[in-house]
């Protein structure tokens, strides 16, 4: 929201804020789209079909920046699923294919809906998910149901600040980058400096009609190659 207003005393405040809070938690219930569906992880289904998943990343590349795996074992990974991905926040989610093949997670978390905030995390798309379509539209989805179902204001992108990969992506989705917090956090023995990034409910509406003309059918050839890019589109 640009711009401030002045009090009676001549002070700058921050302009008037519509709608009613707390704002609805998110609902346990599936996000359904055209090329995968993204549904509340549940471990005894959708875990051993997650770990051979990630088990494509041959070298555990993906894991570097995640503060958990690889995991040497499904009885491992399962494990780790059943103590963490449980609860309300973060509240997990897996990301199913056509076939209902489970090929990669997301969450929700550090919800507040008296704030109407709310960030998404623990990305962990496999290679089956990884640069196709369906993992743009698995964000899509779930922006989609926190601007348009929820009524939140502000959706977070946090990630370690040296993830180049996770900072193109949170760019090319149309995040705006806000700074580093210098040592906001460890994980696995090391230091973490944290790259933030948002989106606002003003930007969205720009940016939901850039994702869907991006998602559209008619945007890629009969290669399934894009011929138009999300970030010219989404970037404002």
């Amino acid at each position: 929201m640009a711009g401030h207003d002045t009090n009676e005393l001549g002070q700058p405040i921050g302009k008037p804020v519509k709608g009613t809070f707390p704002r609805p938690t998110p609902p346990y219930t599936p996000m359904v789209g055209q090329y995968c569906s993204v549904v509340p992880l549940d471990v005894n289904r959708h875990a051993p079909g997650l770990y051979r998943a990630f088990a494509k990343d041959a070298d555990g590349r993906n894991w570097t920046y995640l503060p958990y795996g690889p995991f040497q074992t499904e009885a491992d990974f399962v494990e780790w699923a059943q103590t963490n991905c449980s609860d309300a926040d973060p509240m997990f989610h897996t990301v199913l294919d056509q076939d209902g093949i489970p090929i990669g997670m997301a969450s929700y978390l550090r919800i507040e809906p008296a704030a109407g905030a709310i960030e998404v995390g623990h990305i962990h798309f496999s290679p089956l998910l990884q640069r196709k379509p369906k993992s743009t539209e698995v964000m899509y989805l779930m922006m989609r149901r926190v601007f348009d179902e929820l009524g939140y204001r502000r959706y977070e992108w946090k990630c370690d600040s040296l993830n180049a990969p996770s900072c193109r992506a949170a760019e090319r989705l149309g995040f705006t980058f806000e700074g580093i917090f210098r040592q906001a956090t460890h994980y696995k023995g090391r230091n973490r400096d944290t790259a933030w990034y948002s989106i606002l409910d003003t930007e969205w509406p720009g940016i939901r009609t850039a994702f869907e003309t991006w998602l559209s059918p008619d945007n890629f050839d009969a290669s399934g190659q894009q011929r138009q890019p999300l970030m010219a589109r989404a970037n404002r």
